[in-house]
C-alpha cells in the first residue's frame, strides 16, 4: 500500500470506461471519495472499447482469478438499473463443440466451473438446439450450457457506477486530454491535460488500448497490444421477428470456429477471432474527434474488412442455417487489449509510486478487477489471489515491444484454442537459454518454455533406459501430450543412480551491505540471524499472513546472502522495503544452477573438490563456495527431489565447463541428465510446494503445510501479527496429498475434487510418481483424516482417489540427510 499523509488522498483515474467507472464507484464506496476521472471523449460513450463492447459475460476460465472477476462483475450487473433497465441480461452462455476435441474441452471447462462455485452443466446437441432454434444440430455433439452467464449492458454499466460514485463525491470530467504526469522525488504529483493540471496521490490508468500512451507519460512500460476484432450485424431474420427484448438466448460461442453469436433484437451480431491478428498501435488511434471527422463512429471503431470476414461467413451460415437468406448489415473491426500472457496487468509502478495500472481488462472482468484494486489501494491488498495479473510478472527479456506485439497477437489467435496446461507459445522461441544448451540439444532434450526459458522436460538419450522398466499404464491422449515414458526412466536413475538438472531459470537475487540481515530477518519467517554456511528456507508474507512466496536463503557471508526466489514480483516486493543500506540484485542472468541428485551424488562430486562433502563435513541446508575442477562454485546441499545431492551455482560464462565436468565425472556412476517432468514427479513425490500453484497470498504457512518455516519467538516480521494463535488451531482447510487408487489413472491439475459427491475443493499439482505407482495429486479441502476417500474429476468422469499421509516418499528424510 503506498503511505500517503492525506485521510483522504485525492485520486484521478485516467479514462472513464468501464474499469474507471467501475473503479471510482469501488474506492468512494470505500472511503476514498476525493475520485477525479478525467476522459478525452464525451460521455457516457467516449468511445474507447467499452463503447463497442458485445457485453459477453462468460464466468467460466482455466484462471481462477479471472473466473472471481467475472463472477463478482455479473454479481454487481446484476444488482445495477438505469432507468429500471438492468445492466445485465442474465440469458446465459451456451458454447457448442462440434469435435471430440472440443466436447472434452468443454467437460474439462464444467469441471472448473464446478470447482469454483459456477452453474453448469454439459448437454446433448438436442438440448443445445432447444436452447438456440437456429443452430444445425446434425454438426453439434453437445455444448457447455452456463445458465448464469450473459449480457453485460457496458454503457449502462459505466452510467450506474459514474452515478453512485458522483453521489459519494467523485467527478467525472470528460473532453479532457491527458498529456503529461507530473511527478516529484518517484512519486505522482499530478495528471495534466489539455484543460488544466489535477493533484494527485494516485494515478490510475484505466486507458484501455492507450495505456501504454499514458504509461509513457509516466515513464512506465505497459505491456499491451491493442487489436482490431471484427464484430458485424445481420439484416433482420424473419425468425427473429417481433422480439421483445434485446436477447432471450444464451449467448452463443462456436469456438471450433472462433466465433461468437448474440442477439441484437430481431438481428444477430457475431464476432470472429478466425482472421489474422491485426495489431494496431496506440500511439497512432485518433482522438474522439479527429476519429469522428474521419469518418469513424469512435476511436476504437476501424473500417471493417471484408475480405477478413468472408471465411468466417461461409462458417456462419453452416451452423445456422436461416442466416444463408440474409446478409450482414454492418460491421466494423473493433479495437481492444492483449497482453503477452492474456491476462490483465495490475498494480501500482514501484519507479513511479501512486502510479496504478487498471489494463488490459475486458468487460467480462471490470467490476472484479475494480474491486481488486480498490482493495489494493485502500486496504494495501486485494482479497484474492492477483499474482497472475501483478504488473510486475514479467520478465526483462518479455518486454520488448517486438515480444509483446508477437505474443500479444498469438493470445488474439489462440483466444478459443483448446490450450494444454504443458503447451508453450511458439514464438519468439528460442529466447532464454542456459549455458547448457548445446549439451542438452546433443542429448535430444524436448524442450517446452517458461519465462522465457528453454526447459528440457526430457531427453531422447534416456530412452534406452525405458526399456528396463516395469510396463508403465497408458495414457489417454491429452495427459500424454507434452509427456514422454522417459520421465519415469528419469526419475528412476534419480532415485537409484544420479541425475544433472539444469536449474538455471530458478531466480536468483544477491542481497548485500550491512543492513542486510535485518531485513532480512524482518521481511522473512524463518530465523536467519545463523552463521554463514546455512541456508534457510523461508517465507514471504503479506500483512494478512497470506504467502507471497517462499524462498531459499543462503547466508554466505555477514552482509552477503544469496536468495532462491519465485518470480520478478519479488524482487519488486523487497526492493520496495528495502532501506538505503541494503543492496538487492537479480543476478540469474549471470549465473547458472545444475541440480546434482541421487545416492551416487557424492561419489560423483568428492573427486572433483578437496573440501569435505561428507555428511559430516557438508550437512544438509549448508553452503560452501569451493572448486569442482577448474571452476568456482557456490554449493548448496539441497535437495527438491528428495535424494542426496547439491545445488552447483557458478557464473554463466562458465557454466559449459561446469556442465562438461560434472558429466566426465559421472559416466562411471551413470549418471544421465533429466528434465522438468522427472523433477516434478519426485518433488510431488516429497510434497514440496511450488508457490503460485500449490499455495498463494490466499493461503496462510498452516494451511499450506508450510508451517515450519515460521519462528513466531524471532522479533517481528511481516504477517507475524496475522499468523498469532493459527499455529494451536486446526485449519478448516488444507493443501492435501491425495493418491489416485487406480495405479493407470491420472490427472493434470485444476480438476474439482468432490467429497461425499459434492464439490469441496480443487487440485493444485499433479503428476504420476513413478516411485510410487500411482498419480500423486495435492488439493485444496476441508480438513480430512488420511484414508478419506474422495473423487477428482477428470473430463467429466470421477476418478476415486485417498487422502494420504505426507511427505509420501522417504517420510524421515534418510536418504536426503545421509
Amino acid at each position: 500500500m503506498s503511505s500517503t499523509p492525506e485521510t483522504h488522498p485525492r485520486v484521478v483515474i485516467v479514462g472513464a470506461g468501464i474499469v474507471g467507472c467501475s473503479l471510482a464507484d469501488e474506492l468512494t464506496a470505500r472511503g476514498w471519495t476525493d475520485v477525479t476521472v478525467l476522459e478525452q471523449g464525451p460521455l457516457p460513450a467516449p468511445g474507447g472499447s467499452t463503447s463497442h463492447a458485445p457485453g459477453l459475460v462468460f464466468q467460466t476460465s482455466p484462471s481462477k482469478t479471472l473466473t472471481a472477476f467475472a463472477r463478482y462483475t455479473v454479481e454487481k450487473f446484476n444488482s445495477l438499473q438505469v432507468d429500471g433497465v438492468s445492466c445485465f441480461n442474465q440469458v446465459g452462455g451456451l458454447e457448442l463443440a462440434t469435435t471430440p476435441e472440443r466436447l472434452a474441452d468443454l467437460h474439462r471447462k464444467a469441471g472448473y466451473a464446478a470447482s469454483r462455485g459456477v452453474r453448469g452443466e454439459i448437454v446433448s446437441a438436442a438440448r443445445c438446439k432447444e436452447l438456440w432454434p437456429l443452430i444445425d444440430e446434425s454438426t453439434v455433439l453437445g455444448g457447455f450450457h452456463t445458465p448464469d452467464d450473459g449480457l453485460a449492458r457496458a454503457v449502462l454499466a459505466s452510467r450506474a457506477q459514474m452515478a453512485r460514485a458522483v453521489e459519494k463525491g467523485a467527478r467525472f470530467l470528460d473532453r479532457h486530454t491527458v498529456t503529461g504526469i507530473e511527478q516529484e522525488d518517484g512519486r505522482v504529483t499530478a495528471v495534466v491535460t489539455d484543460r488544466g493540471s489535477f493533484p494527485a496521490d494516485h494515478v490510475v490508468s484505466a486507458a484501455g488500448f492507450w495505456g501504454p500512451v499514458i504509461g509513457r507519460m509516466a515513464g512506465v512500460e505497459v505491456p499491451l497490444q491493442p487489436l482490431a476484432h471484427q464484430y458485424a450485424k445481420t439484416k433482420q431474420l424473419p425468425e427473429l421477428a417481433g422480439a421483445e427484448t434485446e436477447a432471450s438466448k444464451p449467448i452463443l460461442r462456436f469456438q471450433d470456429r472462433d466465433l461468437y453469436f448474440r442477439e441484437h433484437h430481431d438481428r444477430i451480431g457475431i464476432g470472429s477471432y478466425a482472421h489474422k491478428p491485426l495489431p494496431v498501435d496506440p500511439f497512432a488511434i485518433l482522438p474522439y474527434d479527429e476519429a469522428r471527422a474521419n469518418d469513424m463512429e469512435m476511436p476504437s471503431s476501424f473500417p471493417f474488412t471484408e475480405e477478413d470476414w468472408a471465411p468466417s461467413w461461409d462458417d456462419c451460415r453452416d451452423l445456422m442455417p436461416a442466416l444463408r437468406e440474409t446478409e450482414i448489415e454492418e460491421g466494423f473491426n473493433g479495437v481492444f487489449s492483449f497482453t503477452p500472457d492474456g491476462m490483465p496487468v495490475l498494480g501500482e509502478s514501484r519507479k513511479l509510486r501512486g502510479f496504478w495500472l487498471a489494463e488490459a481488462v475486458w468487460v467480462t472482468h471490470s467490476a472484479g478487477v475494480a474491486k481488486a484494486v480498490a482493495e489494493w489501494m485502500v486496504d494495501g491488498r486485494a482479497s484474492i489471489d492477483l499474482h497472475e495479473c501483478d504488473l510486475t510478472r514479467f520478465e526483462e527479456a518479455q518486454s520488448s515491444p517486438s515480444y509483446i506485439r508477437e505474443r500479444g497477437s498469438q493470445q488474439f489467435v489462440e483466444v478459443y484454442d483448446v490450450l494444454h496446461p504443458l503447451q508453450p507459445m511458439e514464438h519468439p522461441r528460442p529466447l532464454r537459454v542456459s549455458p547448457f544448451y548445446a549439451r542438452q540439444q546433443e542429448l535430444g532434450a524436448h524442450f517446452l518454455e517458461g519465462g522465457g526459458w528453454e526447459r528440457p522436460h526430457w531427453y531422447e538419450a534416456n530412452a534406452p533406459l525405458v526399456d528396463a522398466l516395469d510396463p508403465l499404464p497408458g495414457r489417454d491422449a491429452w495427459s500424454a501430450r507434452y509427456w514422454s515414458p522417459i520421465a519415469a526412466a528419469e526419475a528412476k536413475a534419480t532415485r537409484e543412480k544420479v541425475a544433472l538438472y539444469d536449474m538455471t531459470p530458478l531466480r536468483r537475487l544477491e542481497v548485500t551491505g550491512p543492513g542486510a540481515l535485518g531485513f532480512l530477518q524482518r521481511m522473512t519467517t524463518n530465523n536467519l540471524r545463523k552463521k554463514p554456511g546455512a541456508v534457510t528456507y523461508t517465507l514471504l508474507l503479506d500483512e494478512t499472513g497470506g504467502v507471497r512466496s517462499d524462498l531459499t536463503v543462503a547466508r554466505l557471508a555477514p552482509d552477503r546472502f544469496q536468495v532462491g526466489a519465485n518470480s520478478p514480483t519479488d524482487l519488486d516486493w523487497l526492493l520496495r522495503h528495502a532501506p538505503a543500506d541494503v543492496h538487492l540484485k537479480d543476478i540469474t542472468s549471470g549465473t547458472c544452477c545444475i541440480g546434482v541428485w541421487g545416492p551416487l551424488a557424492r561419489d560423483l562430486v568428492q573427486p572433483l573438490t578437496r573440501d569435505d562433502f561428507s555428511h559430516e563435513g557438508f550437512g544438509y541446508f549448508r553452503a560452501k563456495e569451493t572448486y569442482l575442477g577448474h571452476v568456482p562454485v557456490t554449493a548448496m546441499r539441497l535437495s527438491y527431489v528428495g535424494e542426496l545431492g547439491w545445488e552447483l551455482y557458478t557464473s554463466a560464462d562458465l557454466g559449459l565447463r561446469l556442465w562438461d565436468t560434472l558429466w566426465e565425472a559421472g559416466e562411471e556412476h551413470g549418471v544421465i541428465a533429466a528434465g522438468r517432468s522427472a523433477f516434478n514427479s519426485l518433488r510431488l513425490e516429497k510434497g514440496y510446494r511450488a508457490w503460485g500453484l500449490d499455495m498463494t497470498d490466499e493461503h496462510n504457512p498452516y494451511e499450506a503445510g508450510v508451517g515450519f518455516a515460521v519462528r513466531m519467538d524471532k522479533d517481528g516480521f511481516v504477517g507475524q501479527e496475522a499468523l498469532h494463535g493459527l499455529a494451536a488451531a486446526e485449519p478448516a482447510r488444507k493443501l492435501t496429498p491425495l493418491l489416485l487408487d487406480d495405479p493407470a489413472a491420472v490427472v493434470l491439475g485444476k480438476e474439482p475434487v468432490f467429497v461425499d459427491g459434492a464439490p469441496a475443493g480443487y487440485v493444485t499439482s499433479a503428476s504420476y510418481g513413478y516411485t510410487l505407482g500411482r498419480c500423486v495429486a495435492y488439493a485444496w479441502l476441508p480438513a480430512l483424516a488420511s484414508g478419506t476417500g474422495v473423487h477428482i474429476e477428470y473430463f467429466g468422469e470421477k476418478v476415486a482417489a485417498t487422502v494420504a499421509d505426507e511427505p509420501l516418499f522417504d517420510p524421515k528424510m534418510t536418504r536426503i540427510r545421509r
